[in-house]
């Protein structure tokens, strides 16, 4: 609505509301003898109570508010002016006595009543504009010739959906309104759905409550309904589940009023959404950061290594809503770096001092230039290569990069007088059976060696990240899209799951508390059985298991066992401050030691033999070994 148009609302309300006290005065003028007899001194009250109640409502804001968002927060604050100005017209009438107490009550009470009505039928005509009721109709006319504002002909009227809101709770009547109040919304609200008995056959803003049970098919089908929106709070993967397919499988598109899942943005806001694949099958987003954990970040010099992965990336997200002093990006594919560059000068403009280094950290003479340049109090290591299958075939590589590339920072830390150090670990580098998951586990050693005083080290273990480069869940949807098969590995195989953002705060609050040396692990809850993942998905997808999408196994990949453990059965679990998150205490290896299996890895590097590389590493991790020895057990 435009400007002109909300002043000349105002003004009119403004002269409704005069006019209004104007005539109830004339009433009790005739009503009450004793104002005619004392006339013209019995005005004299009137003319207080006009006075003190346009200053009244004036302090109170009353004129103020866009009428037709008005809340109950506004109408108290309409009641205490008139109480005010009531109290004090008593006051002077009590001492000064010119026209009947009664009097002044009955003009105060009767003038607050029509104040009142008077914006809430303003309130409900607009919500009524889409409505095809004569006699709403006849009322929008009349707003329009009194307030001078048409709600009529806004090219919503036939393009709106009507919808089903699954829950008549605090989340569900705030959608109600919020689409009721939005002149260009496309969806209109018919009813709600609630099994509390409380509320069945009862009405919330004129939107009928209905049950769950019965012909509900045929009733939303007669209310017109086209798709349903679930809007409960606190809503479990489970039941969520369960109302999807009971209205998927009567017919009905079903969507949901919340936050995706996978949405990068921690602001953002609920909002109707098609149903992913993410919210049906795994729990609800947890949320790590805090005030504390922020103020950690807040005005330090911040580096991320890999900050253009998918981990890097939104740690760099998660760190700039802190407001670091300066956020470094490094990462060896400039593709990625620039993605995230280019995401954060959009939010944060010139208020983020942000730096992007293209920098391989295995060159060490580079790492130590970027480190003199950006002097970081705190980094954040998530530059690995982290593809299993991809890693077998090359060890040189995967040892280089994660072992020695993970060295050449940390040193850099110890050199540079870095305050913390903050390593992303994974579930594969307990009892590892791939290269990829040995050498986490002895860049762990690495980081838990280190007692250095300057510098405080830690690192953080998560599992399988949804959203992320190579998840099976996207893979699934495309091989679904094609029409099958789905090729699983094994059909026995387990993993955990959570979502970028949380491996990302995990990542962050875990190193804020860290003091030296600690292994943090997050509590994942129960792994996900990739079978009954894949059956799910082609079910959601509206189809049927080997029938129309098959499932085919083709065999474990090199590397690959058939679950991923979050725990070193041996070792003792701490809790801390936050019940989520635990720390794994290992007793650290001596530097020496360290040194030693460090020289026996460059040794092996210096023969540039796959098969000699990944010998030694098996001699550095004991607990590295061949997938069969620990899948077949």
């Amino acid at each position: 609505m435009k400007a002109n148009a909300l002043k000349r609302i105002r003004w009119a309300l403004y002269s409704y509301d005069i006019l209004i006290f104007f005539v109830i005065s004339a009433l009790l003028f005739f009503v009450f003898p004793e104002i005619r007899e004392g006339f013209p001194s019995s005005l004299v009250p009137f003319a207080i109570g006009f006075v003190s109640l346009t200053v009244a409502r004036m302090c109170f804001k009353v004129y103020v508010q866009i009428l037709r968002y008005a809340a109950a927060g506004y109408y108290l604050r309409l009641i205490a002016a008139d109480f005010i100005s009531c109290f004090l017209t008593v006051i002077y009438v009590f001492f000064f006595p010119s026209a009947p107490i009664s009097s002044v009550l009955i003009l105060f009470f009767v003038n607050l009543v029509f104040s009142i009505t008077s914006r809430l039928l303003y309130q409900k005509v607009y919500q009524s504009r889409n409505k095809n009721n004569i006699i709403e109709k006849i009322a929008l006319k009349l707003v329009k010739v009194f307030f001078g504002v048409s709600f009529l002909n806004n090219g919503n009227t036939n393009q709106q959906k009507k919808i089903a809101i699954i829950g008549a709770g605090e989340v569900g009547t705030m959608l109600a309104k919020e689409l009721i109040s939005n002149p260009a919304s496309e969806y209109s609200p018919v009813c709600f759905v609630d099994s509390d008995k409380l509320k069945i056959n009862r009405s919330i803003d004129d939107i009928p409550v209905i049950s769950p049970t019965g012909n509900l098919k045929a009733r939303l089908e007669d209310l017109g309904v086209a798709e349903v929106v679930i809007a409960v709070s606190n809503i479990s993967k489970d039941k969520r589940l369960e109302l999807y397919n009971i209205y998927r499988d009567i017919g009905f598109k079903v969507k949901t009023y919340d936050y995706p899942i996978l949405d990068d943005n921690e602001d953002a806001m609920r909002k109707i959404h098609d149903i992913d694949m993410e919210n049906l099958l795994f729990r609800e987003k947890r949320h790590f950061m805090d005030a504390k954990v922020r103020s950690f970040y807040s005005g330090k010099n911040v580096m991320i290594t890999g900050g253009g992965g998918s981990i890097g990336s939104e740690l760099a997200r998660q760190v700039a809503s802190c407001g670091p002093a300066r956020l470094t990006i490094l990462d060896v594919y400039e593709n990625g770096a620039y993605d995230i560059q280019q995401e954060l000068r959009s939010i944060y403009g010139d208020k983020l001092d942000m730096r992007v280094e293209i920098v391989n950290v295995c060159d060490q003479e580079h790492v130590n230039k970027i480190f003199r340049e950006h002097t970081p109090d705190i980094v954040i290591h998530a530059a690995a290569h982290k593809h299993v299958p991809l890693m077998e075939r090359n060890v040189i590589e995967a040892v280089n990069n994660n072992v020695f590339g993970t060295l050449n920072v940390v040193k850099a830390c110890e050199t540079y007088g870095v305050k913390r150090f903050i390593m992303v670990s994974t579930d594969k580098a307990v009892n590892p059976t791939n290269v990829m998951g040995a050498t986490k586990r002895m860049c762990e050693m690495i980081v838990q060696s280190r007692s250095g005083v300057s510098t405080s080290f830690s690192a953080t273990r998560f599992g399988n990240v949804l959203g992320s480069n190579g998840s099976v869940v996207p893979l699934f949807k495309r091989q679904i899209a094609k029409g099958g098969p789905i090729t699983l590995t094994d059909r026995r195989i387990t993993r955990y799951f959570m979502t970028i953002r949380e491996a990302s705060q995990l990542v962050l609050t875990s190193g804020a508390m860290a003091k030296n040396g600690e292994l943090y692990v997050l509590d994942m809850g129960e792994p996900v059985r990739i079978l009954d993942l894949a059956e799910s998905m082609i079910r959601l997808s509206g189809l049927t298991p080997y029938k129309d999408i098959d499932i085919v196994e083709i065999g474990l990949r090199p590397g690959e066992k058939l679950y991923e453990e979050l725990l070193i059965k041996t070792e003792e679990l701490d809790k801390t401050d936050n019940d989520l998150i635990f720390v794994e205490r290992d007793k650290p290896l001596e530097k020496e030691e360290i040194s030693r299996k460090l020289e026996i890895l460059k040794t092996a590097l210096a023969s540039e033999s796959n098969r000699v590389v990944k010998d030694a590493l098996k001699k550095v991790v004991p607990t590295y070994h061949d997938p069969k020895e620990v899948n077949e057990k």
